[in-house]
């Protein structure tokens, strides 16, 4: 087999940018007061829906399974919503608890709305919107709220358009433009600047309330569209290079559920999305999510990402269906499950009927069983032929603690064999939870409370440790080579998240077999190093044994096995409970540590090279049970 290489060279690391650092694309902008009224479509719906995709909608939800399946979801989510009270204003800690009940409403009660002309669908839509539009504020200290608020209620006025008393219709607009869109009581809308989810979520909401009220406010309309599309970029440009979001899978979806939200508004209203589909790594980013879904259903939950994905098709993955024709980003199966076994529908998942009616399949594609991809939190994944029966799976990455929603996980991992999730990651842990006591979550400095958690700490994830130290925060660790080849393998320079406790360190993940993954961290010392200690993070079953350990789990068995070069000692430090109260409680949590003591003295050249596989070969026998 060819081999293909994409190295970087290792001297290079440390002059990585940014992609905040570089010159930025832009959106085309030419919003004006003018290109508003001349341009912007006076029919309705124009907020992701027309009149034709409705017109078409109505047939195919009649003649097409998947159509007919899910409205039949939506419809049984709308019913539910009719059994509960009205919204009220609802606060959990700093957070408008409302905010996100009345986007997610809005969405389900306006498609079934716009496809039935259901009167009692109407007077609840009509009861929801005067109910939070009397809610003082929409709680702009924590802006994201004003954006749940303020897409509830575009969508709502939207897809209702004549059909609410001329009151409730004024009453509710003059809310959505001074309780979104001058939520901060001033003249122009508050625009969000920042690097992460925030600028799309938000921005992506102040869009629909600018289209929303064009021919009441055109001058704030149009302002708000033009200052949005300014700021977009300088969150989709970590997208780029190639797709790796680097918030993590969950906050992907919340990410580009908004962006895309927020293409299929500005297409709707002004028949173009103005560079956001072929923005750097926008597109590509769908690959991205599918590899982070393991053949288990779970998610490489790295940062603050939840270990297992709804068991719905994902909507979000069948807009770039619609827009490829590739039915490898459409879930047609996850979509055809019965109604009753579908989990509960979110904010884009009825509004998704828009594209998924739209959707025809033209490229099927075979998904290739290494895939990588750089940015400010590289990631590499291996997987399985689909034919070979053993649901190999590893996601590791790279990358550094101080970014959005990151953790000190740099070159860490998780590891599916056999149907089992043996290397874990401890994924999310609630935010108010910890925020309720006076726990500073959010500061990222080196000596920050944030990193006393283990799920936060390089203590709680699979990597390697020197002198029981924290890593740096600002350690940035480089995906180096990638070679997909008859044993596949990637490299990442990991030296810097040590902070000097290093001169050189890297580390190599090699799918050596169908069954069989190499770890292998090579370090060079520096005149402080003293100790190495390999981590494996797993809630399994560990027998140590001579020459490593014995895992069990759902009546599997998984063997690891250090080939180190050098004398090492073996234990497993049982994690449940956790070291602090505050920390995230998992059962049968644990961690397996390999341990060798080093002379602080600089140059000497450490191997630790670890098999996971299943199979024995020279194992020694077992100790007792851990």
């Amino acid at each position: 087999m060819k081999k293909l290489f994409i190295t970087v060279m290792l001297s290079g690391m440390s002059i990585i940018a940014s992609p905040i650092e570089k010159e930025l694309p832009s959106l085309e902008n030419p919003f004006t007061v003018e290109y508003v009224q001349q341009n912007l479509s006076k029919d309705h719906p124009r907020l992701v829906f027309t009149p034709q995709i409705v017109a078409d909608l109505k047939k195919k939800i009649k003649i097409d399974p998947v159509c007919k399946n899910i409205y039949a979801a939506i419809r049984h989510n709308a019913n539910d919503i009719l059994k509960e009270p009205i919204l009220a204003y609802e606060m959990v800690g700093r957070r408008l608890k409302t905010s996100g009940r009345m986007s997610r409403r809005m969405d389900i009660l306006g498609v079934v709305y716009l496809i039935e002309k259901d009167p009692v669908i109407l007077k609840r839509i009509e009861q929801e919107l005067i109910a939070v539009c009397s809610i003082p504020d929409w709680n702009p200290s924590h802006f994201l709220d004003v954006a749940g608020m303020s897409l509830g209620v575009a969508i709502a006025l939207d897809w209702t358009a004549g059909d609410l008393p001329e009151s409730t219709f004024e009453f509710t607009q003059n809310a959505l433009i001074n309780k979104g869109l001058k939520a901060d009581g001033r003249a122009k809308s508050r625009i969000v600047r920042t690097t992460n989810n925030w600028n799309q979520v938000c921005n992506g909401a102040m869009i629909a309330a600018a289209i929303a009220v064009a021919e009441q406010e055109p001058e704030l309309s149009a302002s708000t569209i033009q200052r949005a599309l300014e700021a977009l970029p300088r969150a989709l440009v970590h997208y780029g290079p190639d797709g790796v979001y680097p918030e993590g899978s969950s906050y992907w979806g919340y990410a580009t559920s908004r962006s895309v939200i927020t293409i299929a508004m500005l297409e709707s209203a002004f028949g173009r999305d103005f560079g956001h589909y072929d923005f750097p790594g926008f597109k590509e980013s769908a690959y991205y999510q599918l590899y982070s879904t393991a053949p288990s259903g779970g998610l490489f939950n790295y940062s603050d990402c939840r270990d297992i994905r709804k068991s719905n098709g994902d909507s979000i993955l069948a807009w770039f269906a619609s827009k490829t024709g590739n039915s490898v980003f459409f879930e047609k199966d996850r979509f055809l499950k019965p109604v009753d076994q579908l989990s509960k529908l979110g904010t884009i998942d009825s509004m998704a009927l828009a594209w998924i009616s739209q959707y025809q399949e033209k490229i099927t594609e075979e998904l290739p069983t290494i895939w990588s991809g750089q940015g400010a939190n590289p990631i590499a994944v291996f997987t399985s032929d689909k034919n070979d029966g053993h649901g190999f799976y590893v996601g590791c990455k790279g990358g550094k603690a101080k970014i959005s929603h990151g953790n000190m996980d740099a070159g860490s991992f998780v590891f599916e064999l056999n149907g089992v999730r043996w290397g874990i990651d401890m994924g999310l842990q609630e935010y108010h939870d910890l925020e309720k006591v006076g726990f500073n979550l959010w500061a990222m400095d080196q000596n920050a409370q944030r990193w006393s958690l283990l799920s936060k700490n390089n203590f709680g994830h699979s990597v390697l440790s020197v002198n029981n130290e924290l890593f740096d925060v600002n350690g940035f660790a480089s995906l180096v080579k990638v070679d997909n080849g008859e044993q596949p393998e990637v490299l990442f320079n990991t030296t810097e998240v040590y902070g000097g406790g290093v001169k050189r360190a890297t580390r190599r993940f090699v799918k050596e077999g169908a069954s069989s993954l190499i770890i292998e961290d090579e370090v060079e010392t520096s005149d402080v190093t003293q100790k190495l200690t390999w981590q494996f993070m797993t809630t399994s079953d560990v027998d140590i044994v001579k020459g490593g350990a014995i895992l069990r789990q759902d009546n599997e068995v998984l063997y690891l096995k250090d080939l180190s070069d050098r004398d090492t000692k073996i234990k497993v430090v049982s994690l449940d409970p956790p070291p602090l109260q505050l920390d995230e409680q998992i059962t049968g949590l644990k961690r397996i540590e390999i341990t060798t003591t080093v002379e602080p003295r600089a140059g000497q050249q450490i191997n630790l090279r670890i098999e996971l596989s299943d199979k024995r070969n020279d194992l020694g026998g077992g100790l007792p049970r851990v």
